[in-house]
């Protein structure tokens, strides 16, 4: 079997340690992307203004204790290597937001889903964003 021919040709695809979003603000401004559901997780994708391909993972403590939620997030950090480089959308932030059916989902099934996810991103395929939750008055 032959690699998948990335569809944005001409494009820096590389995924390094920069690649990794962790500042509050853009995990915000990624939930107001787009959205799109899969079993296992939802894929949060959103334009980043010309900073590449970036990723970010979210698992809550409602999935699990610490050690069931590092092994999703080492799984799916394993699963946006694979894919990103050749289906991931140049110049978005990609977030995905662990569910919890997907602690014992097969990791093949996984890789399909997120397969599946990133190209309906690409075809704006997906659920609006989320407007910003509005501050608590104290």
């Amino acid at each position: 079997m032959s690699a998948p021919v990335p569809p944005f040709p001409g494009v820096d695809r590389r995924i390094t340690a920069r690649n990794v979003m962790t500042a509050r603000a853009d995990f915000l401004a990624a939930n107001r992307g787009l959205r799109v559901p899969m079993p296992g997780f939802v894929l949060l994708a959103r334009p980043n203004e010309g900073r590449g391909v970036r990723y970010g993972i979210t698992v809550t403590k409602k999935i699990g204790n610490a050690v069931v939620r590092n092994r999703m997030k080492r799984r799916f950090r394993e699963l946006l290597w694979q894919h990103l480089p050749t289906l991931g959308l140049p110049d978005h932030d990609h977030v995905l937001i662990g569910r919890e059916s997907g602690v014992e989902r097969d990791f093949a099934k996984l890789s399909e889903e997120l397969a599946t996810a990133l190209g309906r991103a690409a075809r704006g395929e997906g659920q609006r964003g989320r407007p910003p939750r509005r501050r608590r008055s104290r």
